[in-house]
């Protein structure tokens, strides 16, 4: 996409510094600029300041998204038959539902492509977790890509080249620019990268919560109806679940960590809020996809694909079609350990009514699970494992 001629990266910044909106053609031609690098990364994080403070109108959205996800090439999975469903969340800590979610529901019979990210501010990534499966590659190309979703019904991958780079390039930017908790930039990252994957609908996971990027009911609803309406303009079959943040999901907190959690649902186990929500989730895609008129019997498909450990057998084979040790599936033991490990006792009795799932997710990033700049490795092994959660107070 060429940049279009006479764009003046400063005075664009200057429009949105001052509160002026956008039209959708020098949207298109900031995107282009920033891909051929004649908008440089500090510029691109003025503007995302910028935006983050003064706000993008529904058009300045739409076409931010448009740009975004044309900056690259858009998937059409010809030999994918029956239907593509994919899931988002916005992001919450513990949060390693898809990693469950997507087997489960190939399982079913819902194809799954799946455009993952990595860690976002607080919270976890699904790449960096699948990434603490020895050998599991992200990086696959599009055609790779398509062979697995046709071959085990999913396939878990980042944003490559080839996919809404410009998503990718301003991703990263965002999250150590601190302008993650913008709607429209939101909104514009989901769907450019979603409406990428050659899908027929779209389930999302908006967090709500002190441990979510949206912290209230009222964020929350106006971030899933965003999401709704600019997916349902693009053509695909959308719906917006709002669940919990208020706590971390389930029982442990790190990549490697996370990643086990997932395997042990697989295993019709786990957790039991990890396994509720993989569930309600996974109900809400077969609806999406018509694989099943109602929610009740989309969880009867669900819970049986568990039980008989069919969506076990996905995830295992996806592995390894993805270059990761199968091994690791059975033996869990088999993900990175940390070297060191520190109990922390209750100096008394009692009992937890609060967590703060956004502190815990801060101090994830002090012990190397998370990053605060883009191009910070990250320790598979490090984490936290919870083991008292929320009670209610006895009366």
């Amino acid at each position: 996409m060429p940049a279009a001629r006479h764009f003046s990266p400063v005075e664009f910044l200057r429009a949105k510094r001052d509160g002026r909106e956008h039209a959708p053609g020098d949207v298109q031609a900031f995107v282009a600029a920033f891909l051929a690098e004649e908008v440089t990364d500090y510029q691109a994080s003025a503007w995302l300041m910028a935006a983050f403070l003064n706000g993008l109108s529904p058009g300045e959205t739409l076409a931010l998204t448009n740009a975004m996800l044309h900056s690259g090439r858009v998937l059409t999975l010809p030999s994918v038959k029956g239907a593509r469903v994919d899931k988002h969340s916005t992001g919450g800590v513990g949060d390693k539902i898809s990693i469950c979610l997507a087997p489960l529901v190939a399982a079913c019979g819902v194809h799954v492509p799946m455009i993952s990210g990595r860690g976002l501010g607080h919270t976890g990534g699904t790449l960096d977790k699948l990434e603490a499966i020895p050998g599991f590659r992200v990086d696959l190309n599009a055609k790779r890509f398509e062979t697995i979703v046709r071959e085990v019904g999913t396939c878990l991958i980042g944003q490559t080249a080839e996919l809404a780079p410009a998503d990718r390039r301003l991703y990263a930017l965002r999250d150590v620019t601190a302008t993650v908790e913008c709607i429209p930039l939101i909104v514009a990252s989901i769907l450019s990268k979603k409406l990428a994957e050659g899908i027929d609908g779209l389930v999302l996971d908006v967090k709500c919560g002190g441990g979510a990027f949206m912290k209230d009911l009222k964020s929350a609803r106006a971030l899933a109806r965003e999401l709704v309406l600019v997916g349902k303009g693009a053509g695909k079959r959308v719906s917006a679940l709002i669940t919990d943040m208020s706590a971390p999901i389930g029982g442990t907190i790190g990549n490697a960590l996370e990643t086990r959690e997932a395997i042990e649902v697989l295993k019709n186990g786990g957790p039991a809020d990890t396994r509720e929500l993989t569930l309600e989730l996974g109900a809400e895609m077969l609806v999406v996809g018509k694989r099943c008129k109602t929610r009740r019997q989309a969880l009867v498909l669900l819970e049986r694909a568990l039980e008989d450990g069919s969506a076990l057998a996905v995830f295992r084979k996806l592995v390894e079609l993805q270059g990761g040790d199968p091994r690791v599936v059975d033996d869990p033991k088999r993900l990175p350990t940390a070297k060191v490990r520190h109990v922390l006792r209750a100096s008394r009795g009692g009992y937890v009514s609060s967590i703060d799932a956004r502190a815990l997710g801060l101090l994830a990033i002090e012990l190397g699970a998370g990053r605060t700049r883009a191009d910070q490795r990250i320790d598979a092994a490090a984490g936290f494992e919870l083991v008292a959660h929320i009670v209610h107070e006895p009366r």
